[in-house]
């Protein structure tokens, strides 16, 4: 996994981490991008209102979320670009734990999730 602070240490940084959980938080402005990068299993909590482009595999997705939103973000590895007008302003809650089930696999998708 490509950690999100070693490929984009202008836009991440640790807040927070223990043997279960690590915080990161996020930030850059219209027109940034990052590189390739690793999340495991997150939850990921919007500051700012902001519309990304994320890619992964030749897969694209937009994105477009508002101040103040909680979303669920399976483990997934994509690079981005902020592609409003505004800055994007996040934390990502980063889990350290295994999946328990097995049955309850990542899905696949590229971005955030609402549950």
């Amino acid at each position: 996994m490509a950690d999100p602070i070693a490929v984009n240490p202008q836009h991440y940084r640790l807040v927070f981490e223990n043997h279960r959980v690590r915080v990161l938080e996020y930030s850059d402005g219209p027109g940034d991008s990052t590189g390739t990068h690793s999340h495991p299993d997150s939850v990921m909590v919007t500051l700012s209102s902001f519309a990304r482009r994320l890619q992964s595999g030749g897969r694209e997705v937009d994105v477009e979320l508002r101040e103040g939103q909680a979303r669920w973000l399976d483990a997934q590895e994509h690079s981005g670009t902020n592609t409003g007008t505004t800055p994007t302003h996040c934390l990502f809650i980063e889990l350290k734990e295994p999946r328990q089930d097995l049955q309850s696999a990542p899905t696949g998708r590229l971005g955030p999730a609402a549950s």
